[in-house]
């Protein structure tokens, strides 16, 4: 499996601010549901880590409203993981550690980052392969402790079939420039997350027909 080393273009828009912070109107727009949302299910102390941190606002946002964690957030890109501690360091919370370089599809990483209680992906999974996806979930499998809990957040399709227009077209979009990429089908995430040891024990709506995946890892998994 080949390694992805950047995202396709004008897929994670994100705008200059001051400090070397960096503003994504998406993470702007779904930062408070997703963390309201984490709050009701994840445990409320231990260590979280967060995959594919991106700028930086969403990882904030939960070391805020979850203060009994510990929070590392993770990044494959160097020029996000400087918005990530450029946000923590405005943000002075002492739950939130540096980013770390991270391309969590390459095997290995779960055993070298185990005993987590909570771990949160947001919108990559329509970003990367099948494939990929599935290596996730197998990683993530190592890294969380019995029991720890998976946070998948993103675009889906239900059934083989896009919920709107828009998620069509930019599925269709995504697909072009890469056949490997695309919209994953909540039935396959379901089987993957699964055959990972990962029970799915909630899918939540979310806006802009979005999904929450919870999962939660079982006895004797690891």
């Amino acid at each position: 499996m080949a390694q992805r080393t950047r995202l396709p273009k004008n897929v994670s828009v994100a705008h200059d601010l001051e400090g070397g912070r960096l503003n994504a109107p998406a993470a702007e727009r779904n930062a408070g549901a997703i963390t309201k949302l984490i709050c009701q299910y994840a445990a409320a102390t231990g260590t979280a880590l967060e995959i594919a941190s991106g700028t930086g606002q969403h990882v904030v946002a939960f070391a805020s409203a979850l203060p009994g964690l510990t929070w590392q957030p993770t990044e494959i890109d160097a020029g996000r993981r400087h918005s990530i501690n450029a946000w923590a360091n405005e943000a002075k919370l002492p739950n939130l550690s540096p980013a770390l370089a991270l391309d969590a599809t390459t095997p290995g990483w779960g055993r070298q980052h185990r005993g987590h209680d909570v771990i949160v992906l947001i919108n990559l999974t329509h970003l990367i392969s099948a494939p990929e996806t599935r290596a996730i979930m197998g990683e993530v499998a190592q890294a969380l402790t019995p029991g720890g809990r998976f946070f998948l957040y993103g675009p889906f399709l239900r059934g083989g079939v896009a919920t709107s227009q828009g998620d069509k077209t930019f599925d269709a979009s995504l697909r072009a420039k890469d056949p490997e990429i695309g919209y994953k089908d909540t039935g396959d995430i379901r089987d993957w997350l699964q055959m990972a040891g990962l029970e799915v024990i909630r899918m939540e709506e979310m806006p802009a027909n979005n999904l929450m995946f919870i999962s939660e890892l079982q006895e004797g998994e690891q």
